[in-house]
């Protein structure tokens, strides 16, 4: 890895079982993303990219090769350790919020930095920065099922920004929402990317939004290629 490389993925595979059969989603498969990087991952459906996602994340395991995160490898980690590193280094949004329905969106994007133990106030006060960078200043004392899919998404992207990660990983962050909800989504986290000088990893079956990300890549037959749009 050099100085610019956050994240470095090597020989990844991941196999499953079926029965006595085995299904090999991912074989032998190397990534790096830079600092500051933007990057799409696509392919067509049952290709592996959110399984992919997850490896990269370290909310799965994967079945040989090494996931190489600010210098620490994730294959080496205990779950209590990796759930450290996510924390401290990723954030993540995915096609549905997961927001908890009974929290406000004020509490909801505080939430990880309270598993910091951070302390409350200073948690709500960089919540409520969020908040109002993603335009929700007025809704911050809202629950989930108060809000609109666009507002809902908007909370998650707060969320996962809120503490500053070096890189986020999102899974169809638009894919549930309407062409305009989804375009003023993805232009926030863009907008974002630039602002907080993260590494944003997208993937997403959508050719325009890929496009306009640094680099495209695509998964297929268990592997990356560069793709040209």
């Amino acid at each position: 890895m050099n100085d610019k490389t956050l994240l470095e993925a090597k020989g990844l595979r991941r196999i499953f079982s079926e029965g006595n059969s085995q299904l090999v989603v991912l074989n032998d498969l190397n990534l790096s993303i830079s600092r500051g990087e933007r990057l799409a991952i696509v392919g067509e459906s049952g290709s592996g990219k959110t399984t992919l996602l997850q490896l990269l994340g370290g909310l799965d395991s994967p079945s040989s090769g090494s996931i190489v995160i600010n210098g620490q490898n994730f294959v080496d980690l205990s779950d209590s350790e990796k759930g450290v590193l996510r924390n401290r280094t990723l954030g993540f949004v995915y096609q549905f919020h997961h927001l908890l329905p009974e929290f406000t969106a004020l509490e909801n994007v505080a939430m990880p930095l309270l598993l910091r133990r951070l302390p409350t106030k200073e948690a709500r006060d960089e919540a409520k920065n969020l908040l109002h960078l993603v335009g929700l200043s007025d809704r911050m004392q809202h629950r989930p099922g108060e809000l609109s899919g666009g507002e809902r998404q908007r909370t998650a992207v707060a969320r996962a920004l809120v503490t500053k990660p070096s890189i986020v990983l999102a899974d169809e962050p638009t894919g549930n929402l309407d062409h305009r909800s989804g375009e003023s989504i993805f232009e926030l986290m863009l907008e974002l990317n630039r602002k907080l000088d993260s590494s944003l990893v997208i993937v997403t079956h959508d050719l325009n939004l890929a496009k306009r990300m640094d680099r495209v890549l695509e998964l297929s037959d268990g592997l990356l290629t560069e793709k040209f749009l």
